[in-house]
């Protein structure tokens, strides 16, 4: 039945020796009520994730503990659109935090491609589903619009006569005119919908430090803007998005050099 409820909720067949953390201990006194709190907790799907993943990825947060229907995690300051940096940056050189948030957005974006069985689509991105650890880590600590690729196509499949149909959240698919059906593929992807809500914000003309160079400034607001715009239903799509990745990798990490030596 665990099993089960984790295949209804992440769309995946799992092995039953990797649901061992959804399981209450050993038989004894008061089984039943940590039977009773497992299933119960088992409903709520960030629950299934914050349980399963963390040992996969460091960008999900690990449940701490339980008791009956709740649970706890690590106590973390979300993202706001009222922080002028996004998050909460007191006391830090915010040119140089951003560049390592940043560079950890990305890291992220290449964890959720790769560390699982199945890509992780996250169809709701804003500052307040993310946050920070002290050592700029980035965190998603809102994960209910997140979905891996098999429940991700089997919600963008559905009837429509325009491609806006198929727009579900932040992931997009495209309508086929001749059967009135959304593709089952993503069309763009979490790295663009990423440079669009988050990195246009920080690198736009507007939110520039002057410790960077004017090049190197223009050369990541360019790059920002290529990212945000990137992407369609062909396969190109992801040689574009990998090309640009590693642009925005690498001007990141100039940048950080860059601020570092001027710290010096």
């Amino acid at each position: 039945m665990v099993a089960g409820e984790v295949k209804n909720t992440l769309g995946l067949e799992l092995p039953n020796n990797s649901i061992g953390p959804l399981w209450p201990s050993r038989q004894g006194p008061g089984w039943r009520q940590q039977l009773a709190s497992a299933w119960s907790l088992l409903q709520q799907e960030e629950y299934v994730y914050f349980s399963l993943l963390p040992d996969l990825s460091r960008h999900i947060l690990p449940v701490l503990g339980s008791c009956g229907h709740f649970y706890a995690v690590e106590y973390l300051a979300a993202g706001s659109p009222h922080h002028r940096a996004l998050f909460p940056l007191d006391d830090v050189d915010q040119a140089q935090a951003i560049s390592h948030i940043a560079l950890s957005f990305l890291d992220m974006v290449s964890h959720f491609e790769s560390d699982f069985s199945h890509r992780l689509h996250l169809c709701d991105v804003k500052p307040e589903n993310f946050a920070i650890k002290r050592d700029f880590t980035v965190v998603a600590i809102d994960v209910d619009m997140a979905f891996f690729e098999p429940k991700m196509r089997e919600i963008l499949e559905q009837n429509c006569t325009e491609d806006e149909d198929c727009n579900f959240f932040d992931c997009f698919s495209k309508c086929d005119f001749r059967v009135k059906k959304c593709g089952a593929q993503r069309v763009n992807s979490n790295l663009q919908v990423i440079c669009d809500k988050i990195f246009r914000h920080w690198f736009s003309s507007t939110h520039r430090s002057p410790a960077i160079s004017p090049q190197l400034r223009l050369q990541l607001q360019q790059a920002v803007q290529e990212c945000a715009h990137h992407g369609g239903p062909s396969g190109n799509s992801r040689t574009a998005s990998s090309s640009v990745f590693w642009k925005l990798r690498w001007l990141l990490q100039a940048t950080l050099r860059e601020l570092q030596e001027v710290e010096k």
